[in-house]
């Protein structure tokens, strides 16, 4: 089956970012002759993959053809991609099922009552696009202004780009921003076309200069548990740690509950 226009540029931009960031040396290739950039050349990659140059740069040039797992398993060899970066490859490549971009289905009201339950834990709801689709009142102190609009509801994503208070409630602001934006490509990847990422994506350009620097650069992360560094008003900084649960049969909704919160030395 044909791929569709959107995912064939998506996969050429992301062959190509992976390409210009992988050095000669990294590979054992020697360095000759002047470069315009000081990633490989799309020869050398070919070379490095077993496969034609001339195969290669229709790959990345976003025509219609098919590859095999083969291959994208040799070029994901040699452009030393982790396991999430191969597996977003495949995905783009067709390799891999793609999740269903029609109109998600309501929050079921017993999913929706989760976070009310986990009070006072800081607990919340999130799609594919990062929307928040269910919430408590500690979720609210802990992320101030993470607030719905007349039209739409709060989105994390919006918040962490565009809310200037989540500059100083995310200690650790850089990091974790790119973080989401590259959780973000990855989902958005699972949707190619998809109007709801696309205009996410174009909001967050428009309105963050970081946005339009990091997305060009198509990192790739997937979601998972760990520890922020937050302020909170009145109480300095905290160290907390939070859960991602994936909610069964629908793996883009994810539920985030933080706990075991501690003092933090900043």
């Amino acid at each position: 089956m044909p791929k569709p226009p959107d995912q064939r540029r998506e996969l050429s931009a992301f062959l190509r970012s992976r390409r210009e960031r992988t050095t000669p040396d990294q590979v054992g290739l020697p360095v000759t002759g002047r470069r315009r950039t000081p990633g490989l050349r799309r020869e050398e990659l070919a070379l490095l993959a077993g496969i034609s140059a001339t195969w290669y740069t229709y790959l990345e040039q976003g025509r219609d053809i098919r590859v095999s797992e083969q291959v994208l398993d040799a070029l994901a060899t040699a452009l030393r991609l982790d396991r999430h970066e191969r597996g977003h490859l495949f995905q783009l490549a067709g390799h891999a099922p793609a999740a269903d971009a029609a109109q998600p289905a309501p929050l079921a009201a017993e999913v929706a009552a989760v976070p009310l339950l986990l009070q006072p834990n800081p607990a919340y709801i999130i799609d594919g696009t990062y929307d928040v689709l269910s919430h408590n009142r500690a979720a609210e102190e802990l992320f101030p202004r993470l607030t719905a609009a007349a039209d739409r509801p709060a989105n994390f994503a919006r918040w962490v780009f565009l809310e200037p208070v989540a500059r100083e409630v995310l200690v650790d602001w850089e990091p974790e921003a790119r973080g989401l934006l590259a959780r973000l490509r990855t989902l958005a990847g699972r949707h190619p076309g998809d109007p709801r990422s696309t205009r996410l994506i174009e909001e967050l350009t428009a309105g963050s200069p970081e946005v339009r620097a990091w997305w060009p650069q198509y990192d790739v992360e997937v979601r998972r548990g760990g520890r922020k560094r937050l302020r909170r008003p009145g109480r300095g900084a905290i160290d907390i740690a939070y859960t991602a649960f994936h909610l069964a049969e629908q793996p883009d909704r994810t539920l985030v509950v933080y706990s075991d919160e501690r003092e933090s030395a900043n």
